[in-house]
């Protein structure tokens, strides 16, 4: 038996970070759903920001009781972002979900899918910079896709270049790993959740 093996089920949240129309998003988002839901250890929920509706205004420091994604957010084990480059950074519609939630993201892992023309390098390690303030844990693992536009088929489905799919299912081990070992810490409610 190894120690992943005592973690049980996790449920891990993807949060779909682009609410462009139309959007790269879309056929990204397709793979890494058909990936994740093949692995045995995990629930997967979807959050989709284009359909979330969170407002940019009326926004309380630690976040906003008006979320419609704050149960979801609260109810995952950990996190995977898919997240576009825009102007070397992330987008902004994604700042604002993060901004509207606190507690939510405490004591969880979060791990990263780029995309862009350096594949989102730049937008992954702003992101780095601003989960710790949240008493969330970044994982080292990440998934970078440069120029994922070339990489889709004639039906518009994405085709991962070699070595993006290892790179998922190793971000995916440690997010495990990490949701595991930080369980404690979220039952124990040091982010003063209750």
């Amino acid at each position: 038996m190894t120690p992943n093996d005592l973690i049980g089920r996790l449920r891990i949240a993807v949060v779909i970070g682009s609410v462009r129309r139309p959007r790269l998003a879309d056929p990204l988002a397709a793979w890494l759903e058909r990936e994740l839901a093949a692995i045995d250890w995990l629930d997967l929920d979807l959050i989709d920001l284009a359909t979330a509706a969170l407002p940019m205004h009326d926004l309380l420091p630690g976040g906003g009781a008006a979320s419609p994604i704050a149960g979801r957010l609260a109810d995952a084990d950990g996190f995977v972002l898919l997240v576009p480059e825009y102007n070397h950074s992330f987008p902004a519609p994604l700042k604002n979900a993060i901004d509207w939630h606190f507690t939510e993201w405490a004591y969880k892992p979060v791990g990263f899918v780029g995309y862009g023309a350096s594949g989102g390098i730049r937008a992954v390690e702003q992101l780095r910079t601003v989960f710790p303030e949240l008493r969330a844990t970044t994982v080292r693992e990440s998934v970078l896709i440069p120029m994922a536009w070339e990489h889709l088929d004639a039906a518009g489905a994405f085709v991962p270049p070699p070595g993006t799919t290892q790179a998922l299912h190793a971000m995916m081990s440690e997010l495990r790993t990490w949701a595991g070992a930080l369980r404690p810490l979220r039952l124990t409610d040091r982010a003063g959740r209750l």
